[in-house]
């Protein structure tokens, strides 16, 4: 805790300068070489605030610092590691509820949809032994989701609703079948609903929410988005044993791993060959476009770095209906059957595919694509019909990303 205390006061300079956007740029590549770099035309003050940022992400969170009773992992690095920092894995969650009738309970009297895999106990430093928790036997539904990279979400997070609304009303003009929607859902500071851009099921409107709802939910400390304790297994009661019962974020830490997120660049591509640029126009011709939208623009910043910024994220954010490969699991307005569109971004540097990771091994692109179904359905057909020369272009180009 004395750790991060310290940080935390070093921080403070730089704290009122993440507001102070005006600054002189620095030359950094459009494209980085490497994945986990900052973005381009940060001063150097948010670049200062960017490497301890990426300290406190990658820190080890104790007893004292909050952690727990029950959490996922003991920090945020756990889960985002691959291939660097910031990055995904194939480290999961797992996700349960109850249908009835058709009615999806999260099973909030049980703990919550989120199962914590792990707990604090004497080993941790606490003078009570919590209990990880375990699948309800009410549970009806029971799925892991795998950790998703956090690249380039800064400029996702500098995008305007109105980009989604309005790629929401182009893809429904098409009259195809397969438009997405946008998931209007509690934005907790603004005190209203404004678009889900992040998460699996697009549930989450902003990288501040992100930051205060994975503190609680994966690693179990309070913050001012999120004050109260995750009850084990939904006995409440146990908090009695709690070490640290108060708030255990004032809000400082929340910030640093916002501005972390928000700082990271996007992923590098790899080497563009002309079976890549030929692989891009299978892509399209086959409609893997119409979901994997290809570029966006930030709206007007008065930081140069997400200043009408345009970005190739291969994601159009918004939830579309993928019939057999949902996950079943009904989540802040989103149905059992939707999903938020992946970026491709960065897929490369992914494996598993898939929520559930259940694309594997040396034929993973193909299996993940094959899975696609309702209103992937379309693309998957027209993918499974591409003779042996135009599927190792589309290959070609989605090994690129």
């Amino acid at each position: 805790m004395k750790r991060l205390a310290l940080l935390f006061l070093i921080a403070s300079f730089a704290a009122s300068t993440f507001a102070q956007t005006r600054h002189r740029a620095v030359s950094a590549p459009n494209n980085p070489a490497t994945a986990g770099e900052p973005l381009r035309l940060l001063s150097p003050e948010l670049l200062s605030r960017f490497v301890l940022a990426r300290d406190v992400f990658a820190s080890r969170m104790t007893v004292a610092d909050g952690l727990g009773p029950v959490m996922n992992e003991v920090g945020c690095f756990a889960c985002h590691l691959t291939p660097t920092t910031g990055g995904g894995s194939g480290q999961v969650v797992r996700r349960v509820g109850s249908v009835i009738a058709g009615v999806f309970d999260p099973l909030a009297n049980r703990g919550g949809s989120v199962l914590q895999a792990q707990a604090i106990g004497p080993r941790n430093g606490a003078t009570h032994q919590f209990n990880a928790e375990a699948i309800p036997a009410e549970a009806t539904v029971s799925i892991i989701r795998r950790a998703q990279p956090l690249f380039g979400l800064g400029l996702v997070d500098a995008t305007p609703d109105s980009t989604f609304i309005a790629l929401a009303a182009q893809e429904a003009a098409r009259g195809d079948g397969t438009a997405g929607r946008v998931n209007m859902v509690d934005n907790i500071a603004a005190g209203m609903k404004t678009a889900g851009k992040f998460g699996w099921k697009a549930q989450i409107p902003t990288l501040h929410q992100f930051a205060g709802d994975a503190l609680l939910t994966e690693i179990g400390i309070t913050n001012p988005q999120f004050p109260n304790e995750n009850c084990p297994s939904g006995n409440c009661a146990e908090l009695e044993f709690n070490p640290r019962p108060s708030l255990n974020d004032d809000g400082r830490l929340t910030d640093l791993l916002t501005d972390y997120m928000a700082m990271l660049a996007p992923p590098p591509r790899g080497a563009i060959t002309p079976d890549v640029i030929a692989g891009e126009t299978v892509f399209n011709r086959i409609g893997c476009n119409a979901c994997h939208v290809s570029t966006l623009q930030t709206g007007t910043n008065s930081n140069p770095a997400y200043d009408r910024q345009t970005y190739h994220p291969f994601s159009d954010f918004l939830l579309h209906d993928m019939g057999s490969l949902g996950d079943g699991i009904e989540q802040d307005g989103a149905g059992g059957r939707e999903f938020r569109t992946a970026p491709l971004w960065g897929l490369r540097f992914i494996s598993p595919l898939l929520h559930d990771r259940r694309a594997n091994g040396n034929h993973a692109l193909e299996d993940a694509i094959v899975a696609h179904d309702g209103q992937g359905a379309h693309a998957r057909d027209q993918f499974n019909a591409l003779d042996a020369a135009d599927r190792a272009k589309l290959l070609a180009f989605l090994q690129s990303l």
